[in-house]
């Protein structure tokens, strides 16, 4: 057990170390334009037509730019932003769009106020770090583990990260989903046959 609490402590080290890292890219605008260019082009070849993503946070990188565009072709398209459900420990995803109402969840983060609730069927995760064949590092929290376990069909996971996050010594714990894909401001750097 002692073990254990050294994984959890090495592994808040680090989580705080990469944040530290990505707040402080001096070229985090350019990345930042790098990474919209290559989501906006992966998105149009996908046939999902409600994707959960979320608001980002401590230097993470912004999704909703390029997904707005996406929506914009086809009324149909839905994006989500997570809603804690305090009682499961996992996320619900409400219909946003620019200028919807908004208030804070319990971690100070704007959720969407008032909209439907519905499950994504592609799912975009910030990544503080991922190391290879779809290993992703977040914040240690579970919710997105414990989301996915409640969404029948799967929804595709792919992380979003700058390419500053790679930590290729990183390794999966038992428990952790894979991502179906991981996009950084290099590329789409790995994605899962099938």
């Amino acid at each position: 057990m002692e073990s254990d609490k050294s994984d959890d402590e090495q592994a808040a080290a680090l989580r705080k170390k990469l944040i530290a890292a990505r707040q402080a890219l001096p070229d985090r605008l350019e990345r930042a334009v790098a990474l919209q260019s290559v989501l906006r082009v992966w998105l149009v070849g996908r046939k999902e037509m409600t994707i959960g993503a979320y608001w980002p946070i401590k230097g993470e990188f912004d999704p909703l730019p390029a997904l707005y565009r996406w929506s914009e072709t086809d009324d149909k398209r839905r994006i989500g932003l997570p809603v804690v459900d305090r009682e499961a420990g996992s996320l619900k995803f409400h219909v946003w769009y620019p200028g919807c109402p908004t208030e804070l969840d319990a971690y100070d983060i704007p959720k969407p106020k008032g909209t439907e609730v519905f499950e994504p069927q592609l799912l975009l995760v910030p990544c503080v770090g991922y190391g290879p064949a779809g290993v992703r590092l977040g914040y240690g929290g579970g919710f997105y583990d414990r989301t996915m376990a409640t969404i029948t069909p799967r929804p595709k996971m792919v992380g979003l990260c700058y390419s500053n996050g790679f930590l290729p010594l990183l390794r999966s714990k038992p428990g952790d989903l894979p991502l179906d894909a991981l996009i950084t401001d290099d590329g789409v750097v790995w994605e899962a046959e099938g």
